[in-house]
């Protein structure tokens, strides 16, 4: 794979530069880790809070043998008024060799991308994407199925507002997976069919989940429904994955969620803990994908 300055999306990656990626995770997962990047610097430039992919990037740049810094924008000249453009200009003076950044708008990483030298990860960007997040669901797929192409991929829940459902949907889709969306119309709408070839909305979760490989659990985002009034009760009833639910599915289905999970909302305690679910194992997997996207990134793979 040739050397990637920045990873923004996956809609634009090729699938060879995705298998490059997955199979560089395998092996960092397989082998002993190797500071492939020591002494080099990694900006944490976090807009939103994080918990699984702000430490799972720190855990990953350590693990290579960087030195690691977090910036917050509750605890940085961000709170004085410093634009985006500023502060990633600050981080790069100040010898940050890469700049990891999740932010509320939508776009935020490519401005950065094209203001500054140093290679830019996207770890999430508004409604748009959350590049290494998809690598890692699919990386945790492939740890259970022989391949992408030909799975019923089954996502359910807020689609509309889902960064994570929109780097599923590109990356499944370059892979031959058939993507089906289900949801109500406020979460989501018609024009999700626009996000890439070949993909199916359906609206009763039992049809969508029947003979489904792998189901997909989406939180709803209350933080960006503003003037949608979802009826919660209502959603709980009609989208909410329950071991019933969970039976039409394939027998050796597996359950994945991005997380954070609100038990009892989009999915029951008992589904959530069952042996289908592999929620840490994505957690888990998340530390060696962001590894080869840092590696990649930075030259080194």
């Amino acid at each position: 794979m040739p050397r990637t300055r920045s990873l923004l999306d996956l809609e634009h990656l090729s699938r060879d530069d995705i298998t490059f990626i997955l199979k560089l995770a395998r092996t960092m997962h397989t082998r002993a880790p190797r500071p492939r990047l020591k002494g080099k610097r990694i900006a944490l430039l976090f807009y939103e809070a994080s918990t699984r992919t702000r430490v799972s990037f720190e855990f990953a740049a350590k693990l290579l043998g960087t030195h690691t810094s977090i910036i917050s924008a509750t605890a940085s000249s961000v709170e004085k008024g410093e634009s985006l453009v500023d502060t990633g200009k600050t981080l790069q003076a100040l010898g940050a060799d890469c700049i990891v950044v999740r932010h509320p708008s939508s776009g935020a990483p490519y401005v950065l991308a094209r203001n500054l030298r140093v290679p830019i990860i996207n770890a999430g960007d508004g409604m748009h994407e959350h590049p290494s997040q998809g690598l890692l669901d699919a990386y945790t797929i492939l740890r259970h199925k022989k391949s992408l192409k030909g799975l019923k991929v089954t996502m359910i829940g807020d689609i509309q507002h889902s960064r994570v459902a929109r780097s599923n949907i590109h990356l499944l889709s370059k892979f031959g997976a058939q993507v089906v969306l289900c949801g109500p119309a406020e979460l989501l709408p018609e024009t999700a069919l626009t996000l890439a070839p070949g993909l199916k909305i359906v609206r009763h979760i039992e049809e969508a989940v029947r003979k489904s490989d792998v189901v997909m659990m989406l939180r709803v985002q209350k933080e960006r429904l503003a003037g949608l009034n979802l009826d919660s009760e209502k959603y709980h009833i009609q989208y909410q994955l329950t071991l019933d639910r969970l039976k039409l599915a394939k027998s050796d289905a597996i359950v994945m969620h991005p997380g954070p999970m609100v038990r009892g909302m989009e999915i029951q305690t008992e589904v959530a803990d069952s042996p289908q679910a592999v929620i840490e194992e994505q957690v888990h997997n998340g530390v060696y994908v962001r590894m080869a996207v840092m590696s990649v990134c930075m030259g080194v793979a």
